[in-house]
């Protein structure tokens, strides 16, 4: 188990620079990596790729479809396609990803920045809230959503030495740091980062960093929460969650997602199979989003640390009352 981290600091860098500059750096180690772009390299942070290593960059242009296609045909001969755009461009090639990747096990990554509300100014029609849901739903798809630059770097790694299609979030603005230089990532695995007794905290993505300030606000009222990262939303990690529904009794999902199909389903479907108890969900309330600063938007959509705590709050009370 992690230490709760001291302090939360902004960083420079995004979830996308990380994951660019983390794949450029891994390319030479992994030379059958192509990477595979709609002409937006330098929104999804493979621009460092294409500059480091040029002859295996495959610009497509604005045809997702036939990216996630052709895709299915280089992890066919050999090759790890990265297929790279925005999470809501991604939803147009599902039926692709489906048949070409997951339906012919080919060992294929898809990498989609911008996700959720993340996306800010371009509103709610560019702000992709069910792509992990989409995606969760594809048989033999494993879907990853990092923390921070820290836990992407690493789960970069590990996408590229896992065999199977895979579908990563990362993300367009500025990260919060929540991981020190020692954290490990296994996929498939969650992590407490922060122990209590009274309420669990389950999060991915940005919602990590506003569940750890949750957790503080709620420490301030004499309730200690345990937060978990849980940067593999499938497969899930239901032994942890076994182990912290026994030890706390209510849990909290958090997640920049619709509520439904994405990390609080998975959560509760693994829990109502091995030890039910009550669950309040952080997320979009099945809306779409609107146009916004990410902050601005996230506080909008009742998404900030302030919210979680109170769900927080509900989750305990239900607990007490069910006794």
């Amino acid at each position: 188990m992690s230490a709760a981290p001291a302090l939360i600091a902004q960083g420079n860098d995004s979830l996308r620079e990380a994951f660019g500059k983390a794949l450029s750096g891994l390319a030479d180690e992994f030379q059958n990596v192509v990477v595979l772009d709609a002409d937006i390299a330098g929104g999804t942070g493979v621009h460092h790729f294409r500059k480091s290593h040029p002859d295996r960059f495959i610009q497509f242009g604005i045809a997702e479809q036939n990216m996630m296609a052709a895709a299915g045909g280089l992890a066919a001969t050999g090759f790890i396609p990265i297929v790279t755009t925005f999470a809501v461009f991604c939803l147009r090639a599902v039926e692709q990803a489906r048949l070409s990747l997951a339906y012919a096990r080919r060992n294929a990554k898809i990498v989609a920045s911008h996700p959720g509300l993340d996306v800010g100014p371009d509103g709610g029609s560019a702000q992709a809230l069910e792509d992990m849901a989409a995606f969760r739903a594809i048989p033999g798809m494993t879907v990853i959503s990092p923390a921070d630059p820290v836990e992407m770097k690493l789960a970069t790694r590990a996408m590229l030495e896992f065999d199977g299609p895979v579908y990563m979030r990362t993300g367009r603005s500025p990260a919060k740091r929540v991981f020190g230089d020692d954290h490990t990532f296994e996929i498939g695995k969650g992590k407490i980062v922060r122990d209590g007794k009274d309420v669990t905290i389950v999060a991915c993505g940005v919602e990590v960093a506003r569940a750890v300030e949750a957790a503080e606000l709620l420490a301030a009222d004499g309730i200690e929460a345990r937060v978990v990262n849980m940067a593999t939303i499938k497969p899930i990690d239901s032994e942890l969650l076994a182990r912290c529904a026994k030890h706390t009794g209510c849990f909290v999902t958090a997640e920049d997602h619709n509520i439904h199909g994405g990390l609080g389903s998975a959560v509760a479907e693994s829990l109502a199979a091995s030890h039910p108890c009550p669950i309040e969900y952080i997320g979009v309330k099945d809306v779409f989003g609107a146009s916004g600063e990410p902050d601005e938007l996230a506080e909008q959509f009742s998404l900030t640390a302030p919210f979680i705590a109170k769900a927080a709050r509900r989750a305990v009370a239900r607990k007490k009352k069910a006794k």
